[in-house]
């Protein structure tokens, strides 16, 4: 709300400030006002520290300043990074947090020398570093913010902008367990030694290129012949994978998305509520949370009692808490829907879905919606990406009991189900 991050005669509201600030540490993307024309550089570098930390993590960057600090880490912090980054108990938390900041400016810094490249002839030295530095990192913690006020439609068919903006955007959401397990893989495979992925990096890459492969598919046919019917041939297949990606809680466009045909936002609609992977920069429920379900099903289908997947056995726990953090989540994103259809007028529901599942989801997509809501709306929103980001779990934890209250078991009984 400082005077200094907004042009002159553009004084920022208190919601307006909440809902930015959230959409930026939440690494959504939504915006009230145009990135590029109402706030000055200070006021984008703000956004861009605040996407920054809520793409690595809160707690990482406490734990990096204590470390710096040279301050003993708690064991309960300990505990709450691992499960953070770490489908198994982490060794060593100094180093699980170091190789998180490896990662992260490691892939920013190439993408953001990529697009200075690739822009340099566009802008000015000064100014189309920033513009790089800004995109690339929005695009690796899959915030979905851009100082251009049309996204990035400008860059539709430049193969240099969409290649690499697609590629830190699924490397972001893939989450750091899975690139180090890769780097080490793909070091074993030049090496000649054996180097084996955990069950989670596996599941996670086949979710994710399947999430990737079969939308892209779709979203070409159906689009081929209506939206994208002026576009040449590879504008059309730039635009279709990238449009795909993007849902993947990123939220960068190159196409208008209020010319999509119903069935395509339907699946932008899916793409968003499933997300990016646990341990990422993403949101969303999260790609290893749907091939739990996905195992389960499988197995119930087969006629099999226990849920396999890649020749290992899943826990009945495991698949309690994903159908769990699918049902909150479906709960969250219909009750922010009914108190903006009861608070703000002239919304289509379609519109109305697409947003907050956006929200939810911390992808940054809308159809237009977002510029027309109220303050209430906009309070709606807040929590919705809030919620997201934290994940409902994490949320439904914070306010129940610590311990059961008493130890008994009431007689067991069946009802009907289906």
């Amino acid at each position: 709300m400082l005077p200094i991050t907004t042009y002159p005669g553009q004084d920022i509201s208190f919601v307006d400030a909440l809902f930015t600030s959230t959409s930026a540490v939440c690494v959504t993307g939504l915006i009230v006002q145009d990135t590029a024309t109402y706030f000055t550089p200070v006021g984008q570098g703000v956004i861009l520290i605040l996407f920054q930390m809520g793409g690595l993590g809160i707690m990482a960057f406490s734990t990096l300043v204590l470390l710096v600090a040279g301050k003993k880490i708690s064991i309960q912090d300990k505990i709450i990074i691992q499960q953070d980054y770490h489908h198994t108990a982490a060794k060593n938390v100094k180093s699980l947090v170091k190789n998180v900041f490896i990662y992260a400016i490691a892939i920013e810094s190439v993408g953001t020398l990529i697009l200075y490249l690739n822009w340099h002839s566009k802008f000015t030295d000064l100014k189309g570093l920033f513009y790089s530095l800004f995109h690339a990192i929005s695009a690796f913690c899959n915030a979905g913010f851009s100082v251009f006020s049309d996204n990035l439609v400008t860059f539709r068919d430049d193969i240099g902008t969409n290649v690499t903006i697609m590629v830190l955007i699924v490397l972001g959401g893939l989450g750091f367990l899975v690139l180090s397990e890769s780097v080490d893989f793909l070091g074993g495979i030049l090496r000649r030694q054996g180097k084996k992925m955990s069950l989670h990096s596996k599941m996670v890459w086949i979710m994710s290129l399947s999430l990737i492969l079969l939308p892209f598919l779709s979203f070409l046919w159906i689009e081929w012949s209506r939206s994208m019917q002026g576009f040449t041939v590879r504008e059309k297949i730039l635009s279709s994978l990238f449009q795909v990606i993007t849902p993947r809680t990123a939220g960068f466009n190159t196409m208008d998305l209020g010319s999509l045909h119903p069935a395509a936002i339907f699946m932008l609609i899916s793409l968003m509520f499933i997300g990016a992977s646990p341990g990422s920069t993403g949101g969303g429920v999260k790609t290893s949370t749907f091939g739990v379900i996905f195992a389960f099903i499988r197995s119930r289908i087969a006629a099999r009692e226990s849920i396999n997947i890649f020749y290992r056995t899943l826990s009945l726990n495991l698949v309690t808490k994903a159908f769990t953090v699918v049902v909150l989540s479906m709960s969250v994103i219909f009750v922010s829907c009914g108190v903006l259809f009861l608070t703000q007028s002239g919304m289509s529901m379609e519109e109305t879905f697409f947003e907050v599942f956006s929200a939810f989801g911390t992808v940054g997509l809308s159809l237009g919606l977002t510029a027309k809501l109220n303050a209430v709306g906009k309070v709606v929103i807040v929590f919705t990406m809030f919620i997201g980001r934290i994940g409902p779990l994490t949320f439904l934890y914070a306010f129940s009991r610590e311990k059961a209250f008493g130890k008994y078991e009431y007689v067991e009984e069946n009802v009907m189900i289906g």
